[in-house]
């Protein structure tokens, strides 16, 4: 009977292991089209927010994607801002990603969704910047702000037809 509960439990592993598996590679780096790579002339603008003094109306800026084995950067030439990012969706030409940024004490998160239409695309940018105690640790303040976003691809691989 002992022997019988323990392959129940490793096949039950298994199907667990297995299961997960297949959730991280459809969202995966595998996943994101290779129209995402590129520099992409981005323009934003705020829709909504509860600090209208600590995030901008309108902006413009550069993207520049890449991708080097299983990282993707995020590279912006006018704020000389370099950054991982980790992709947590990405279906046909949509993809949705975030990163973060420690600035002394505060850390600003951004999770951009777009969807890639030829050279173009649009979407949102949604910040979260938390300030954090010196203290403790603890977050003492979090302030938000949505973006509509568009892009328009400037240099790399055309996208037209992927």
């Amino acid at each position: 009977m002992k022997i019988f509960k323990y392959i129940f439990t490793v096949i039950i592993a298994i199907l667990t292991i297995s299961t997960g598996y297949a959730k991280v590679l459809k969202s995966g780096i595998s996943m994101v089209p290779n129209s995402l790579y590129g520099s992409w002339r981005v323009v934003s603008q705020r829709v909504e927010t509860d600090s209208p003094v600590t995030f901008k109306e309108k902006g413009i800026d550069l993207w520049n994607l890449s991708r080097e084995n299983d990282v993707i950067t995020l590279n912006n030439p006018f704020s000389g801002a370099t950054a991982q990012i980790q992709v947590s969706s990405a279906d046909n030409n949509h993809v949705v990603f975030s990163k973060n940024g420690n600035y002394g004490n505060k850390v600003l998160t951004d999770t951009v969704s777009i969807t890639i239409k030829g050279d173009v695309f649009a979407g949102t940018d949604e910040l979260k910047l938390d300030t954090v105690s010196d203290v403790d640790g603890k977050i003492i303040k979090s302030e938000t702000a949505k973006y509509s976003i568009r892009g328009e691809k400037i240099a790399g691989q055309s996208v037209i037809g992927n």
